[in-house]
């Protein structure tokens, strides 16, 4: 290769902040819909369906099954079908922007009757149910063409840790709608001082933030393009057990996706659960119940900015296993403040949730990029090019981590009987209850966190020093595959 001749990577790079921003606007899209599941739709079933936390656990449950099923066949349907004329992945963002916001919005619709006896309450769980599977069904149709966009917007590896940088802050922005959310419709009813759910602004918004979700999502199509043309994957008998099966093979993939499993894992947990713990533990509501989350990813506001020097300093794997270890040790220090008086322990609590934001979101800006390692990885090793297929197995795997927080909200909080005394037509719980509450709200994530700093520390193996190899791998695998070598 002469000085003057690019590289084959170089020739499918070269973004602009027009195409970041737009790349972003997606996750923001998806965020603004899928926030409204990790954050409320837990506490509007339970205190305003009045749904049984058993229920809510085994419908997830099931519906993770169902998506076992769903997202690998999404994966080969990215791979595998007639690229358009606007590309193979990013058209998918058109696709799914009014659906996802009617699903979205049908999700927290509750006819009359709903939660008024929670002996014949029926209607309400059928109604769940299915309109729960069917948000899934179409988020999925959005997140796997979305994350296998990445692989085919630009090749270098310094671009792709930006445009992580660019959709985890997309993420973020998409989140921030329903934490303002949440202080306007989980208040304390100046009167009684009980916790209380104010429906007609939970609708409204939930309306908004749907209208908005759609709006970003064409935005997003409309700014991004795809420089990597790619050609259908033939479709040949058992072609997607034989791409599951490279994919799950792969130690890279599969390290990242358990840790990804349970970086959405913790996420959910402490985002549904932890407005049940300032509702009656801390005994706050408004700004209050939305402050942890607020604190958690405030920190990305200003890691954003030097993350991708300091991945070019250390790299991924380095930043992100310490961050994750510094995650899970002020979510143990958390634990420990059950021994003084809550009003005490409030602003000590916000703080560790700031510092555990520091830790966490060094591997959330970095997953997506990653995962782009990850696949070239299976790339270079294998010569496959299902990329469509590795994002649903990742994504798969995240969905998981929905399973893990689904289990550990509702089994604490069948643990503490919520159920139980909020079905008699009370929210008053009794100290004992409330012990157990904050014990689960601090000891599930700091073990969840745990192992995820552990998994990057000993499992996770692409290093800098092997990216960089990667890199150059890469190149001269694009090299022969242009010979036709």
């Amino acid at each position: 290769m002469t000085t003057t001749e690019k590289s084959m990577i170089a020739q499918a790079s070269g973004l602009k902040t027009k195409e970041y921003t737009a790349y972003a606007l997606g996750d923001a899209g998806g965020c603004l819909a899928f926030s409204l599941v990790t954050s409320i739709l837990q506490t509007y079933y339970t205190d305003v369906l009045i749904l049984s936390p058993m229920f809510i656990m085994v419908m997830l449950v099931v519906a993770r099954v169902w998506d076992a099923i769903n997202d690998p066949i999404m994966g080969r349907i990215c791979d595998t079908v007639k690229v358009s004329r606007f590309g193979r992945y990013r058209v998918w963002m058109l696709y799914v922007a009014l659906p996802l916001a009617i699903s979205a919005i049908l999700l927290f619709v509750k006819f009359p009757g709903f939660g008024a006896d929670p002996g014949h309450n029926t209607p309400a769980y059928v109604y769940a149910a299915v309109t729960y599977i069917l948000f899934g069904m179409i988020y999925t149709m959005h997140q796997i063409p979305y994350g296998s966009l990445a692989s085919v917007i630009t090749m270098d590896v310094k671009e792709r840790s930006k445009l992580s940088v660019f959709r985890a802050a997309g993420a973020t922005i998409g989140s921030m709608p329903v934490m303002v959310l949440s202080m306007m419709c989980f208040v304390t009813d100046k009167a009684t001082g009980e916790s209380i759910v104010k429906y007609d602004v939970l609708m409204t918004g939930v309306v908004i933030m749907s209208v908005l979700s759609m709006i970003c999502l064409i935005l997003a199509f409309s700014g991004t393009r795809e420089r990597v043309k790619t050609q259908p994957a033939p479709r040949t008998k058992g072609d997607t057990a034989r791409a599951l099966k490279i994919v799950f093979r792969n130690k890279p993939m599969l390290s990242l996706a358990c840790v990804a499993m349970l970086l959405l894992a913790g996420q959910m947990f402490t985002q549904s659960y932890y407005i049940y713990l300032i509702r009656y533990y801390f005994g706050k509501g408004g700004i209050f119940v939305s402050l942890p989350t607020i604190l958690t990813y405030l920190p990305m506001a200003i890691l954003m900015g030097f993350t991708p020097a300091l991945v070019h300093r250390f790299g991924k794997k380095e930043i992100t296993q310490w961050g994750m270890a510094v995650a899970a040790v002020a979510n143990l220090l958390m634990f420990f403040l059950k021994f003084i008086p809550a009003g005490q322990a409030l602003w000590p609590f916000m703080i560790l949730c700031l510092i555990s934001g520091f830790g966490l979101n060094l591997f959330v800006l970095q997953l997506w990029a990653m995962a782009g390692d990850a696949i070239d990885d299976i790339e270079v090793s294998t010569g496959s090019r299902d990329n469509g297929t590795a994002y649903s197995f990742l994504n798969f795997f995240r969905k998981l981590g929905q399973v893990i927080s689904a289990i550990a909200v509702n089994g604490a909080l069948l643990a503490m009987g919520y159920y139980t005394t909020v079905s008699s037509g009370t929210f008053t719980f009794a100290q004992s209850q409330l012990e157990t509450m904050y014990v689960m709200a601090t000891i599930i994530p700091a073990i969840m966190f745990g192992l995820m700093a552990l998994m990057l520390f000993v499992w996770y193996p692409l290093s800098r020093e092997k990216v960089e190899a990667l890199q150059t791998r890469k190149e001269e695998f694009l090299r022969r595959e242009s010979s036709g070598k």
